[in-house]
């Protein structure tokens, strides 16, 4: 028999070196012989001592022959039509079965797709690329697509060929897409891409846009299937969409879902699902494990709720190989964390939210990724995600490497994540990690240490452009959605619209806000009344963004203490100096996020390993904070003048902020309804005043509809016997005045009484 192959065909196949091996392996037509057709049969069968192709169709089996090397074989079959055939391989004592995934050159990838990728533009990109379970030819198997441009081959590795890389060699279908459709493989498979670059160098990666990772310390992906769960949240959805979040109340509970709480080893609880045993915490508590999705349903939604949360952010839940990380050190940006369950679970978890009208906010981590062999560090064997100049692509301090922003399918991986999370998992924001690292080239650098753009500035031009893509796209698929930016410096217009040159988030956090406030509180209460401007800056720049105040983990970790610890005097002036500074936050104007453990007063720094001091539940100052944080998140959220016009002028007036020799400041918070306003008046010290005069604009009854001093919170129960009448006395510029009692280290709250105003204007 003839041969029907070059040898040097056979080399490159046989020693990984083939781009395309389709054009190889697989069934190929010959010329035609007589009234029916000739095809040749290749195949390279790595540890095979012999083979044969099975054609179902016509219950035939045709014995293959070693051609130009021991393992690759070849059979010729006459027969008009060759379809879905199979190969029996024989191998030491053992025999199987197989279709040949070389018999299946039908790619999922189409020429439009390659287009949309290359200029950036492909939304959906996750549908193309990763590992997808589908049906060809009426055989069910997995296709799987990665991008590696500068490789020189690439293959699919996993426990069905014994990570062996010459078994499944992808074919490169163009602009560096390399693909391969394996039959008989489904979900919860195990694979990794074996990449070489030119010199031969081999790098063995988890999938980059691979949907599931084993939990660590392993690192393959895993099969899964996003579209089989079924969702129970469309009317939440549907609400959401028609929103306008700025004038909703949005107050945020920040969570690390890995030390919020832990679970006995031996508990006899859920495990997560697919997972043959639970997941134990790494460190300090080795009989503990971390809790499943579907726990946190049963323990932290009920809390969130019962506290009067609007939302709950989650700290990084991609993919992340250190728990110390805090899981800001990302290798699987599709790929919800192992740790707590699979995709379904977070889903579940999701909707289960959304159920109890609660929203879900993710942290997401565009800007920087670490180094860890099998993430996306040096991909195919060059600086493929990353920046090639370290002066540009690294962040020397946290050991990790920038995303090359300038490429336009590094900008499509990352653009299609932020959507993908909306998408898939029906997040209802994201909040976007040191986005002020990401804006300036010369972050945390000194002279000489970075390169200046085109222009010769320190911006990032590449990046804010790519920011402004993620925020455009994202309020048009996902409209009621929010996008939140930790960014820490005076980069103008990061809330603006992308329309009028601003970055697109709709809400900034307010550093500026956080430092002074902390500042201010840790001063003794004497000293307090030199720095009144900590109190009263924020609103002299507060309608230049749409700010958001937080008090976020980062303020209770490396020996800043827990909030607590932070304030001065003895255990009650501590927790009253908390309740006043979150009373005084619930009240300036911008929504609202605070981290775990702050709302029942621990006293410990934040511990990733460790659980929150729920122990101090018992004791009555803890559990009296925690009442307080319920109840301050009711009455903002049925106060409309606390939130609906956050970024309006006239949503704010002072009434009066220059008593500094008091430490007191009062003001007015309007809602969009006319008739709907609240005065507030904030006392930074542990003197109370029982005559304090403060301005009103309109005559009546005013109501104390909040008091951080109740003795129900821990407080003095002073107060102002439920509320005060005007004084025709007109005082610090308004008409009418009260006359109040301030208790100490306290914020009250007044309401004017509609119906007893009108009551007073007819007997006048």
């Amino acid at each position: 028999m003839s041969s029907t192959i070059a040898p040097e065909q056979v080399n490159q196949v046989v020693n990984n070196l083939h781009q395309n091996p389709f054009e190889v392996l697989g069934c190929h037509p010959l010329n035609s012989n007589g009234d029916g057709k000739s095809w040749v049969v290749r195949a390279y069968l790595p540890k095979a001592q012999s083979a044969s192709v099975i054609c179902p169709e016509e219950r035939t089996e045709y014995p293959m022959h070693s051609e130009h090397h021991p393992h690759f074989f070849v059979c010729i079959i006459n027969t008009p039509q060759i379809t879905n055939y199979q190969i029996r391989i024989k191998q030491d004592s053992h025999e199987k079965v197989i279709y040949d995934p070389y018999g299946f050159d039908t790619p999922s990838i189409t020429d439009f797709d390659i287009h949309l990728f290359a200029e950036g533009n492909h939304h959906r990109i996750y549908e193309k690329l990763g590992a997808h379970p589908a049906t060809t030819g009426g055989v069910a198997g997995v296709y799987f697509a990665v991008w590696a441009p500068n490789a020189r081959n690439v293959s699919v590795l996993g426990d069905f060929n014994d990570w062996d890389g010459r078994e499944h060699q992808m074919g490169n279908r163009g602009n560096g897409i390399w693909e391969l459709f394996i039959p008989q493989l489904g979900i919860g498979t195990s694979y990794k891409y074996e990449i070489k670059n030119w010199e031969g160098h081999i790098y063995e990666k988890s999938d980059p846009y691979g949907f599931q990772q084993e939990v660590r310390p392993k690192t393959a992906s895993i099969v899964a299937d996003l579209d089989s769960y079924q969702w129970h949240d469309d009317a939440w959805l549907e609400k959401r969409r028609h929103s306008e979040p700025l004038n909703q109340p949005i107050s945020v509970y920040e969570v690390h879902l890995g030390s919020w709480l832990h679970a006995s080893s031996e508990s006899k609880t859920p495990l997560l699902s697919g997972a043959s045993e639970p997941v134990t915490v790494s460190e300090l508590k080795p009989e503990a494990r971390f809790l499943s999705y579907y726990e946190l349903v049963d323990k932290l939604v009920p809390y969130v709720k019962e506290l009067g949360y609007t939302h709950i952010e989650l700290l990084p839940i991609a993919e992340h190989p250190f728990d110390g990380s805090w899981g800001y050190q990302v290798t699987g940006y599709y790929a919800p964390t192992s740790r707590y369950g699979n995709p379904e679970d977070l889903m579940y978890f999701i909707d289960k939210c959304h159920e109890n009208d609660i929203g879900v906010l993710v942290d997401w981590v565009p800007g920087h990724f670490p180094k860890d062999g099998h993430g996306l560090a040096f991909f195919d064997g060059t600086h493929l995600y990353e920046y090639a100049d370290p002066r540009k692509g690294e962040h020397k301090e946290w050991g990790t490497l920038i995303f090359n922003y300038g490429r336009n399918e590094v900008r499509n991986f990352l653009v299609a994540n932020a959507l993908f999370w909306f998408d898939k998992y029906h997040i209802d924001g994201i909040r976007v990690d040191a986005v002020a690292s990401m804006l300036y080239l010369n972050y945390d650098r000194k002279d000489g240490e970075w390169i200046a753009n085109e222009y010769g500035g320190c911006e990032n031009l590449e990046a804010a452009d790519f920011l402004r893509q993620v925020n455009s796209l994202l309020f048009s698929y996902f409209p009621g959605t929010l996008s939140i930016a930790e960014e820490s410096t005076s980069w103008p217009m990061v809330s603006w619209p992308t329309y009028t040159g601003g970055l697109g988030f709709n809400l900034k956090w307010n550093m500026g806000w956080m430092h002074d406030m902390l500042d201010y509180f840790s001063m003794d209460p004497w000293f307090r009344q030199f720095h009144q401007n900590n109190i009263t800056f924020s609103m002299w720049y507060h309608h230049s963004e749409n700010y958001m105040l937080a008090l976020s983990h980062d303020e209770i970790v490396h020996g800043k203490s827990n909030i607590v610890g932070k304030f001065p005097g003895d255990e009650w002036q501590k927790f009253a100096n908390i309740r006043c500074l979150f009373s005084y936050m619930f009240a300036h104007p911008g929504k609202k996020t605070m981290f775990m453990s702050m709302e029942f007063g621990q006293w410990s720094e934040w511990n990733v390993w460790a659980d929150l001091e729920w122990h101090l539940l018992q004791y009555d100052s803890h559990k009296n904070l925690k009442q307080f944080f319920a109840e301050l998140n009711q009455m903002y959220k049925s106060q409309p003048a606390l939130y609906d016009r956050d970024y309006e002028e006239p949503g704010f007036e002072w009434i009066d902020c220059s008593d500094n020799s008091h430490s007191v400041v009062s003001f007015i918070r309007r809602s969009q309804d006319p008739n709907e306003f609240l005065v507030v008046v904030c006392n930074f010290t542990p003197q109370p005043h029982s005559h304090y005069r403060v301005g009103v604009p309109e005559a009546g009854f005013y109501g104390e509809i909040f008091n951080s001093d109740a003795k129900k919170y821990g407080g003095s129960n002073m107060g102002n016997l439920g509320g005060k009448w005007t004084d025709e006395w007109s005082f610090h510029n308004l008409p009418y005045s009260l006359d109040l009692c301030l208790p100490p280290l306290a914020v009250v709250i007044f309401k004017l009484d509609r119906p007893q105003t009108t009551k007073v204007q007819k007997m006048s």
